[in-house]
C-alpha cells in the first residue's frame, strides 16, 4: 500500500474479523528542557500503596511531560495534612508543594485527597477530593494534574483527555483509545488491514475513521461507548480522510465519486454529500478552522502537495504554504491562531511545523526526525502529538511549542500510528 504522503490520505482501510492483539505496553521516555518551568514537589499519597496506583508518580510525570514543570518527589513524607513551612521550601528552590493520600472506602471505592500549597506566597491554593473506583485512579491522578496545571498556569489540563491511535503489529492492526500518557488502552477496532484517519468529534463520544468494508475505503463513524458504528460514506471510489466540524453536526470528508479526490460535506448521520471544492487536482485532508469558518485542506492544484483553506460554505481557495517541496497533513489549534503539519525539507525529510495564522504565517521546525506524520494539537492548545520513525520503528511523540520538550510512548514490538488527540469532554 502507497503511503500517506503519496495518496495524500485517499487511502482506506479493512476491517476484519481476528484476534485481538495484546494491550501495548508504554515506557515514556522525556527529553529537552524548556525556558522557564516552575519546581514543584509532588510527594507519593499516604496509602497509595493499597490502590496499587501510584499517584504520586503519575502527577509528577503528568507534570514533567508538559515542559512547563520541573516535578520532583517529597524527601520527607508529606500528605494533605501536613503543616507547610513556606520559606523552608523556598530554601529549597520549590514553588510548589503537593501532598496526598489514598483511603479504601467501605464500598471498594477509593477516596484520593490533596492539597497544593504555593511556597512563593506562602498560601493554600488547591485541597480537593476525588471519589472513584479501582478502575479509575490513574484518572484520578490525571486529573489531580489538570488541577493543579490550572491553578498555577490558568488554563486548563489535558492529563485526563485521550488519544486515538493504531497500532501495527506484523499483519495485525488496532485501533486503541488511551489516556494521553498512553496508557489504559481500550481496543475500538481490530482488523487485518490498515486503519487511518481517527478524527474525534467534538463532545469525545464518537470516533470517525477510514476502513475497508468490500475492499475499498469506506469512512465510518462509531460510538466509543457502545461500541455501534455506522458507515458514513461508503460511494463509489474512495472514502477518506473525515473531520468533524466544530458543533459536531457535519464532516468534511474526501470522495473521489467524479474520479478525483475532492472534498465533501456531508450530515454526520449520513445521507447526500456536498461539493466543497471543484478543482483538477487531488484535495484532501481537511481540518476545520475552529469557529467553523474555514476548511483547510492539502491539493497539488498548485503542481505539489501545499496547503489551502476555503470558506466553509465554498467558494475560491487561498494557498497558505509556499516553502518545503510538500506540505500536508494540516491542524490548527484550539484558539484558531496556529497550524501544524508536515513539512517535506531538503533530502527528502519530513517534519513537523508551525506556522503562526495569526502573524502573517511565519513558519518554524519543531522536530529533527526524517519521518514524521500526523500531527495533531492537544485540546489546550499547548502540546503537539504526532507519528515518527525512530530507532527502526514507528512511535508516537508530543513535543511543547517551541520544540524544546518532547516525550515518546514506546511500545514493544509494534509501531504506532496515526495520532489523534481527544477533546476535553470526559
Amino acid at each position: 500500500m502507497p503511503s500517506r504522503r503519496q495518496a495524500l490520505r485517499t487511502l482506506g482501510a479493512c476491517t476484519a474479523v481476528c484476534a485481538l492483539p495484546a494491550a501495548a505496553q508504554f515506557r515514556v521516555e522525556i527529553a529537552g528542557v524548556g525556558a522557564t518551568q516552575i519546581p514543584i514537589v509532588v510527594g507519593d499519597f499516604r496509602s497509595e500503596a493499597v490502590s496499587g496506583t501510584a499517584i504520586g508518580e503519575i502527577v509528577r510525570a503528568d507534570l514533567a511531560r508538559s515542559g512547563l514543570f520541573r516535578s520532583s518527589n517529597s524527601p520527607e513524607a508529606l500528605d494533605e495534612r501536613a503543616s507547610i513551612v513556606a520559606a523552608d521550601w523556598r530554601a529549597r528552590g520549590t514553588d510548589a508543594v503537593v501532598g496526598g493520600s489514598v483511603a479504601r472506602l467501605a464500598d471498594g471505592r477509593f477516596d484520593v485527597r490533596y492539597k497544593l500549597w504555593d511556597a512563593v506566597r506562602g498560601e493554600e491554593l488547591l485541597g480537593r477530593s476525588q471519589i472513584v473506583v479501582a478502575a479509575d485512579l490513574r484518572l484520578a491522578a490525571h486529573r489531580v494534574a489538570d488541577e493543579i496545571y490550572q491553578s498555577l498556569l490558568g488554563e486548563p489540563g489535558v492529563f485526563a483527555t485521550r488519544i486515538a491511535y493504531v497500532l501495527r503489529s506484523g499483519r495485525r492492526h488496532t485501533l486503541y483509545v488511551t489516556d494521553a500518557d498512553g496508557e489504559r488502552p481500550q481496543v475500538a477496532l481490530a482488523s487485518a488491514e490498515p486503519i487511518i484517519s481517527p478524527a474525534w468529534s467534538p463532545d469525545g463520544r464518537e470516533l470517525a475513521y477510514v476502513s475497508f468494508e468490500s475492499q475499498k475505503a469506506v469512512v465510518w463513524v462509531q460510538n466509543l461507548v457502545s461500541g455501534e458504528r455506522r458507515a458514513l460514506a461508503a460511494f463509489r471510489g474512495s472514502n477518506s480522510a473525515p473531520a468533524w466540524a466544530p458543533d459536531g453536526r457535519e464532516l468534511v470528508v474526501t470522495l473521489s465519486t467524479t474520479g478525483i479526490a475532492q472534498l465533501y460535506v456531508m450530515p454526520r448521520a449520513g445521507g447526500s454529500p456536498r461539493r466543497l471544492t471543484s478543482s483538477s487536482a487531488i484535495d484532501t485532508e481537511a481540518a476545520y478552522s475552529p469557529d467553523g469558518r474555514f476548511v483547510y485542506f492539502v491539493s497539488d492544484r498548485g503542481g505539489s502537495p501545499q496547503i489551502y483553506r476555503v470558506a466553509a460554505t465554498g467558494g475560491s481557495a487561498e494557498r497558505l504554504t509556499f516553502s518545503g517541496s510538500q506540505n500536508t497533513s494540516p491542524a490548527i489549534s484550539p484558539d484558531g491562531r496556529l497550524m501544524t503539519f508536515v513539512t517535506r525539507q531538503g533530502g527528502g525529510a519530513y517534519k513537523v511545523a508551525l506556522m503562526d495564522l495569526a502573524a502573517g504565517g511565519g513558519t518554524r521546525l519543531l522536530t529533527e526526525t526524517r519521518d514524521d506524520e500526523s500531527p495533531s494539537f492537544a485540546p489546550n492548545g499547548r502540546l503537539i502529538v504526532y507519528a515518527t520513525r525512530e530507532r527502526g520503528r514507528d512511535a508516537l511523540m508530543t513535543t511543547t511549542l517551541d520544540g524544546k520538550i518532547k516525550t515518546r510512548l514506546v511500545s514493544t514490538g509494534a509501531d504506532m500510528l496515526e495520532p489523534a488527540w481527544g477533546p476535553f469532554n470526559r
